[in-house]
């Protein structure tokens, strides 16, 4: 007998998109739970405890990103935010609070499921014996290996700057993660430059000429317009 699927939050109040939200993660074997209000997925949070939250912006009694902040203070679950606010300031302050991605409706049966599998596997990462502690990346050409300190592309060794290899690491122990330009300043150049996104936007571009067989044409580094960058998983070798 197969183990039971993960369980999934979904807090919805359009009922048209809560019941599609629900049919598609049901027939991919997840569990689910359903909420109309902001109080009421606080509340089947705390008692449940999901494995994972789809988390409207716009729920009726108070703003969705009040509920990241708790689920966050409380060490809650990954948070899959899916909202028609398709603004850059709202995605970068509901990444910054602590989502793990953010869908504009409308999107594709793929892309939901690709962004949950990515969030339930990064916060599996955390949980495991170590924190988390990612050593070996391997996607497509490029390898990383953060212990030996060495990036190689098509088996090519790439040397890289003191920074440009703390993107990297930043980047590779949240594989498949958006990281706002906040958040990378903070972790890979430390706290006091979060209004420098500049530094980043330069540093990527280097980075980029380094790993990419064509920087114009990313397809590890995937720039999230307006909100930050995330290193892709599950990149297909050349030619595939």
């Amino acid at each position: 007998m197969s183990a039971p699927g993960p369980l999934v939050l979904v807090a919805e109040d359009e009922a048209p998109i809560r019941r599609f939200l629900v049919a598609v993660l049901h027939g991919a074997g997840y569990r689910l739970l359903e909420a109309v209000t902001a109080r009421a997925a606080l509340d089947l949070a705390r008692s449940h405890h999901p494995d994972l939250v789809v988390l409207d912006l716009g729920l009726p009694d108070f703003d969705g990103l009040a509920v990241i902040d708790a689920l966050r203070a409380e060490g809650g679950p990954p948070i899959v935010v899916v909202s028609a606010r398709d603004q850059e300031r709202v995605k970068v302050d509901a990444l910054d609070r602590g989502a793990d991605d953010y869908l504009t409706k409308p999107f594709g049966t793929n892309e939901l499921l690709a962004r949950v599998r990515v969030a339930l596997r990064h916060r599996a990462r955390l949980a495991e014996p170590g924190g988390g502690a990612t050593t070996r990346f391997h996607t497509g050409d490029l390898d990383v290996d953060l212990e030996a300190r060495r990036v190689a592309v098509g088996g090519g060794e790439v040397r890289l700057t003191a920074t440009e290899w703390r993107v990297l690491e930043v980047l590779v122990r949240h594989a498949g993660k958006v990281l706002t330009h906040r958040v990378l300043l903070r972790e890979a150049w430390g706290p006091g430059h979060g209004d420098e996104a500049h530094l980043v936007r330069v540093h990527l571009a280097n980075l980029r000429r380094k790993i990419e067989r064509d920087p114009s044409r990313p397809r590890h580094v995937l720039t999230e317009q307006g909100v930050g960058y995330r290193l892709a998983v599950d990149v297909p070798a050349e030619g595939a």
